[in-house]
């Protein structure tokens, strides 16, 4: 038998009308109103909302901060002073950002944005050229843009046709704002023995100055250029233009190597840059050195004297005198060339003009550099007579 329950009231005294009281006042308690005084209920979804709002301000005052710092940052570079110079070394491959960042690191724009910008405004993206560049400070942006779509400017020491190893050595002194002297590089250049070993063409030339093979042309320069290494840059230059010239003319005619640069040398000086005149001149000096007699066999050319003057113009005295140089008073060349010809003029000495051969022995030419060809003296006068 299982234990009774125990019966459970409201009252002490649990008789009907006490029961009846509490059930009636149970009923009319669960129809009162009773939500305020219950407790209140926290909400989530406000809280999140707050949490929230906070971020993006904070978020919003952070990139505002970062953004006003970024174009402080910009608007605050101290650009190169004017005149000032600045190398840039711009990298094969490197586009508009990369060139634009490395022109703001050099100070000489502001913001690297807005070179990009100004570079795709333009559409020369694909155009700036990588190399090592100099510029100057207060170059406007669009100047820069036009000198990179340029390509650098390779500095470099030009040498015409006809100079000697003394003007040869001015202008490298010059070009090289002194750092290489004209007294050094002509001492460097004075003795050809020293580059035999690496130019057979020098084999002959002996002990004597590198005069006639210093290849007329444009050279590279920069700050680690010698008077050595350009001198070797000449002599393998002028091995590169004389590779393809038949020299069996001047061989033919008893003329080495040596003499027939020589010879060139002194068409040279004597003939304007017309190859036609330029091979007649050839031919005259061919005839007057194949042949014999007291006034013939000799050169004649003032501008033998004027290498040994030193480049002065003669007077007639001193091209009759009897010195190395005169070659009026020397028969055949003279000791060594007189300057550096070029390729036209070793071309000329190596295949003169046929029709002038063993014809003209004399040659005049006017102000304006009209040449006049003649067969012997007494035309040769009445020429400019």
């Amino acid at each position: 038998m299982s234990p009774r329950k125990k019966q459970v009231t409201y009252s002490r005294r649990p008789n009907h009308a006490a029961r009846s009281a509490h059930a009636r006042g149970e009923r009319q308690f669960r129809t009162y109103d009773t939500s305020y005084i219950r407790p209140k209920r926290k909400s989530v979804a406000p809280i999140i909302f707050a949490v929230v709002l906070a971020l993006a301000v904070l978020g919003g005052l952070a990139w505002g901060s970062l953004t006003l710092l970024n174009s402080c940052s910009s608007s605050s570079v101290e650009l190169l002073p004017e005149g000032e110079k600045v190398t840039v070394v711009i990298e094969d491959g490197a586009g508009a950002r990369a060139i634009g960042q490395e022109l703001q690191e050099a100070r000489l724009i502001a913001s690297s944005s807005d070179f990009t910008k100004r570079v795709n405004e333009l559409g020369v993206d694909g155009e700036l050229k990588p190399g090592t560049y100099t510029f100057t400070g207060g170059t406007s942006l669009d100047d820069i843009i036009h000198t990179l779509q340029a390509g650098p400017q390779v500095e470099g020491v030009t040498i015409p046709e006809g100079y000697t190893i003394k003007q040869i050595a001015d202008a490298v002194a010059q070009a090289t704002e002194n750092r290489i002297t004209a007294e050094n590089f002509v001492a460097a250049a004075s003795d050809a023995s020293v580059y035999a070993a690496d130019y057979a063409f020098l084999a002959e030339v002996g002990t004597n100055s590198l005069e006639g093979f210093l290849f007329p042309k444009t050279y590279a320069i920069d700050d680690t250029t010698t008077a050595d290494s350009l001198i070797r840059a000449m002599l393998t230059q002028f091995q590169t233009e004389t590779a393809n010239l038949d020299w069996s003319y001047p061989e033919s005619q008893g003329l080495s190597l040596y003499q027939a640069v020589n010879l060139a040398s002194i068409v040279e000086k004597e003939s304007s840059g017309d190859e036609a005149v330029r091979a007649k001149v050839a031919a005259v000096f061919y005839n007057r050195l194949s042949t014999t007699g007291e006034t013939v066999g000799f050169l004649q050319s003032d501008a033998t004297t004027v290498y040994e003057n030193g480049g002065q113009d003669p007077t007639p005295e001193q091209v009759h005198a009897d010195t190395p140089y005169s070659t009026y008073s020397n028969p055949g060349l003279p000791p060594t060339p007189i300057c550096s010809p070029g390729l036209d003029c070793l071309m000329a000495v190596c295949a003169p003009d046929q029709e002038a051969l063993g014809k003209y022995f004399y040659f005049y030419f006017d102000e304006e550099q009209n040449y006049f060809f003649s067969e012997t003296y007494e035309e040769h006068q009445q020429t400019f007579s």
